[in-house]
């Protein structure tokens, strides 16, 4: 267990995981958190990455650093995500090896899971069929890295632990229609047409697919319940355990930004996975549950982004 003084090293504080279990870690007492920008510290570089373990010597990781992005980014840049994201898990996931570290969490993906498996996931349900082509890249990279904490464990005898989180949102998200994830670009979608007095606002494919949401504050909190209480190589899962389609996320977020106009589908596009709902039992089992609701959170995200509005203008 972390003790308030150990040093942590928090990879990614800037993204939307790594600033929520940053803010959570600082209210909770964590008072020897070591965090680096991009430009101080490039985990691209291994050589750099190495020389950092040496000299700050962590005693526990968080690795919530990775290149993320919906749909479109992952269909048109699908060689940077598999680039990027497998340098950066090898890369700290060795240098902690290598410098002795406690104990590392590693922040995966639910898209790890087969496009077509059973519901809900069970963390069991690994590499057992295909993945969505769509994000395809992304999704091997974090199994990769999966895979490589757990083969350390079992040749090297570390404690690397990996958790597998739903679809996340919340304050500090991308919200960039180009390249933001389906919440998101919802909220962003729905704000545009209520400013511009718009008839309608047009979501891609039929809005069937479901999908399960966790607020990041939620998400956060898991994590920092993890690193303190489990210590075994099997995968975690993170979820809120119910999902809700697509045209049902819609309607939630068109009622809490007020806005009185007509949804259309534009079904010429893709869908993605028809469900992805995580089988949260082992950890619920561990003893944590989450407690925002998703009318609650988008209702919290949606305030964060107007009160930004100015630093998130596209």
């Amino acid at each position: 267990m972390m003790d308030k003084n150990s040093k942590i090293f928090l990879a990614g504080h800037r993204g939307l995981v790594g600033s929520a279990i940053y803010k959570l870690l600082k209210e909770d007492g964590y008072n020897n958190i070591v965090v680096k920008t991009r430009e101080e510290l490039d985990l691209l570089d291994d050589k750099k990455v190495r020389k950092f373990f040496e000299t700050e010597k962590p005693e526990y990781v968080f690795l919530a650093a990775a290149k993320v992005g919906g749909i479109i980014a992952n269909s048109e840049n699908p060689a940077d995500f598999i680039y990027e994201n497998i340098k950066i898990e090898t890369n700290v996931i060795h240098s902690s090896y290598l410098s002795k570290v406690k104990k590392l969490l590693f922040l995966g993906s639910s898209c790890i899971y087969p496009k077509l498996a059973k519901q809900p996931i069970k963390e069991e349900y690994l590499l057992s069929g295909y993945l969505e082509k769509s994000n395809i890249g992304y999704a091997v990279a974090k199994i990769a890295g999966i895979v490589m904490a757990q083969k350390y464990n079992e040749q090297y005898g570390t404690n690397f632990i990996s958790v597998m989180p739903s679809n996340l949102y919340g304050p500090g998200d991308n919200f960039n229609l180009h390249n933001s994830h389906v919440l998101p670009a919802l909220i962003r979608k729905f704000h545009n047409a209520k400013e511009n007095n718009d008839n309608s606002v047009e979501v891609w494919g039929t809005g069937n697919p479901r999908r399960e949401f966790i607020y990041i504050d939620d998400l956060a909190r898991a994590c920092i319940f993890l690193m303190n209480n489990y210590n075994e190589s099997e995968i975690v899962n993170i979820g809120a355990g119910k999902d809700y389609s697509i045209k049902e996320l819609a309607e939630i977020i068109k009622s809490e930004l007020g806005f009185s106009g007509e949804i259309k589908w534009d079904t010429t596009k893709p869908d993605g996975t028809p469900r992805k709902l995580l089988d949260v039992s082992k950890l619920k089992d561990l003893g944590w549950e989450p407690s925002v609701s998703l009318e609650e959170g988008v209702s919290k995200t949606y305030k964060w982004f107007l009160d930004n509005l100015d630093d998130i203008r596209e």
